[in-house]
C-alpha cells in the first residue's frame, strides 16, 4: 500500500488527468452517438458494404415517416376537425375579388372556345351580363363545394399519403422534426458524459494504481463508452411518470418532464412545414383520392350550369346542343379545379389562421398517455440503440489505450 501512495505522490499529475480524460471520453462518445443519429443524411462509404454510415433517422425514413404519421393521425390529428373549423361564408369573403377574375376568365374562354359563333355574334353588355350571372352564382357555388368537402373530406383528403412521402422525400424535413424537438435531451446525452465518465474515471485511476494492468485503461474506457451512452439514453425516457424518493427527489424521464414544450415545438413544426395550406391543396388535387375531389366539383359545376339554364333550357339546348352543353359543364369544371390553387392562395392567411393545427396538435399531444408520447422520439433511437451504445464502448476502448501508451511512456 505504501508503494501505492508512493506511486500516486509521485505521478500525481498523470492520475489526475485519468478521470479527466475519462469525462472527456465520455461526452466524445455520447456527441458521437448524437450526430451518427441524424448524419450523414445519405450513405457515405463503400456501397454495399458495412464500410461507411448513414444516419440512423434518415437510413430509416420510410419506417420513422410512418411511425410518425400514424401516431400523428391516431392520436393528434383529426383532418375533419381541422376543416370543421373554416367558415364557408368567411372564406368566400376572402377569395371574393381573386374569384370573380377567375370566373371571368373561365366563362369567357370556355363559351369562346365551345360556341366561338355564338359568343362572337354577342354585344360586348350582353357578354358582360351573361359573365356577370355566372359571378353571382359563384359564392353559393363556393360554399356549397366547402360544405360537401367538409362533410367528405376523410375519403377525399388521404392525409396519412401526404405525411409519409413528404417525410421520406425530404429527409432533412424528418431529421428536423425530431431533431428539434429533442434537442434539451441530445445535449443531456452529451453532457452527461462529462459527469458519468469523470465518476468512472476516478475509479479507474485507482484500480490502475492498484494493478499497472495495460488492460484497465481500455476496458474501463470501452466500460465508460458503453454504459454511459445506455444510462443516458434511459435517462430520457424512464421513469415515464414521475416517481418520488424518500427525501423528496423526483426521478421522472427527461423527455416526459418537458412534454408541454415539446408539444409546442412538435406543434408549431407540423403546421409550419407539413400540414401547410399549399401541401393540403397538392394533397387534394393531385394525392392518390384527388379524382374524388374533381368528380366532385365536376358535378357540381354541371348542377349549376343545369340551374341556371333550366329555365331557358330548349332555347339553350337548341343554340348550343346536349352535346356540346355537356363538353361545356366539363371544361368548365375542368378550368375551375385548375384555377383552385392560385384562387385560395389569396386566403392562405385565413386558411391558416382557421384550421390553427399548431393548437390542435398540442391539445392532443398533452391528453396523450406517457407511452404514447414517448413514441414521439423513442422510434427514432430504439431499432439501431445498440450500434450507438457499441460505437460509444468502441471509441472508450480505443481512448483507454490510448491512455496506456501515455503512461507507460
Amino acid at each position: 500500500m505504501e508503494a501505492v501512495l508512493d506511486d500516486l505522490a509521485g505521478n500525481w499529475p498523470l492520475y489526475a488527468a485519468i478521470p479527466v480524460i475519462a469525462a472527456l471520453i465520455g461526452y466524445v462518445t455520447k456527441r458521437v452517438a448524437v450526430e451518427m443519429m441524424f448524419r450523414p443524411l445519405e450513405f457515405v462509404g463503400v456501397p454495399g458494404t458495412v464500410l461507411g454510415w448513414q444516419g440512423v433517422v434518415p437510413r430509416h425514413g420510410g419506417r420513422m415517416a410512418a411511425t410518425a404519421t400514424d401516431l400523428l393521425t391516431t392520436n393528434l390529428l383529426s383532418v375533419s376537425d381541422v376543416f370543421a373549423r373554416i367558415d364557408p361564408t368567411r372564406l368566400t369573403r376572402e377569395i371574393e375579388q381573386p374569384l370573380l377574375r377567375a370566373v371571368d376568365e373561365i366563362a369567357r374562354d370556355v363559351l369562346a372556345e365551345y360556341h366561338p359563333k355564338l359568343w362572337d355574334r354577342l354585344p360586348p353588355m350582353a357578354r358582360d351580363l351573361v359573365v356577370k350571372r355566372i359571378q353571382a352564382a359563384s359564392p353559393d357555388l363556393v360554399r356549397q363545394v366547402m360544405d360537401e368537402l367538409r362533410d367528405n373530406i376523410d375519403d377525399i383528403l388521404d392525409i396519412k399519403h401526404l405525411s409519409v412521402q413528404r417525410l421520406t422525400r425530404d429527409k432533412a424535413l424528418l431529421v428536423k422534426l425530431i431533431r428539434e424537438t429533442s434537442r434539451p435531451e441530445m445535449t443531456f446525452i452529451a453532457r452527461s458524459g462529462i459527469y458519468f465518465g469523470f465518476g468512472l474515471g476516478l475509479v479507474q485511476s485507482l484500480v490502475w494504481a492498484l494493478t499497472k494492468n495495460p488492460l484497465v485503461m481500455p476496458l474501463f474506457g470501452a466500460a465508460i463508452g458503453l454504459f454511459t451512452d445506455w444510462l443516458a439514453i434511459k435517462l430520457i425516457f424512464v421513469p415515464r411518470d414521475p416517481v418520488r424518493l424518500p427525501g423528496g427527489v423526483l426521478l421522472h424521464g427527461k423527455f416526459q418532464r418537458r412534454r408541454a414544450e415539446v408539444a409546442r415545438q412538435y406543434g408549431d413544426l407540423i403546421a409550419r412545414e407539413l400540414l401547410t395550406v399549399p401541401n393540403l391543396m397538392e394533397a387534394l388535387l393531385r394525392g392518390p383520392r384527388s379524382d374524388r375531389l374533381v368528380a366532385m366539383i365536376h358535378r357540381m359545376v354541371s348542377e349549376a350550369i343545369d340551374e341556371h339554364a333550366d329555365s331557358a333550357r330548349p332555347l339553350v339546348t337548341a343554340a348550343v346542343g346536349p352535346q356540346r352543353l355537356d363538353e361545356i359543364k366539363q371544361a368548365a369544371a375542368t378550368r375551375a379545379v385548375e384555377a383552385m390553387p392560385g384562387t385560395l392562395r389569396h386566403a392562405e392567411g385565413y386558411l391558416t389562421k382557421s384550421m390553427d393545427v399548431a393548437a390542435l396538435v398540442e391539445e392532443r399531444m398533452m391528453r396523450m398517455t406517457s407511452v404514447e408520447y414517448e413514441g414521439l422520439l423513442r422510434p427514432a433511437v430504439r431499432q439501431d440503440e445498440w450500434k450507438l451504445v457499441v460505437v460509444g464502448g468502441v471509441i472508450g476502448f480505443v481512448v483507454g489505450e490510448l491512455q496506456v501508451l501515455l503512461m507507460l511512456h
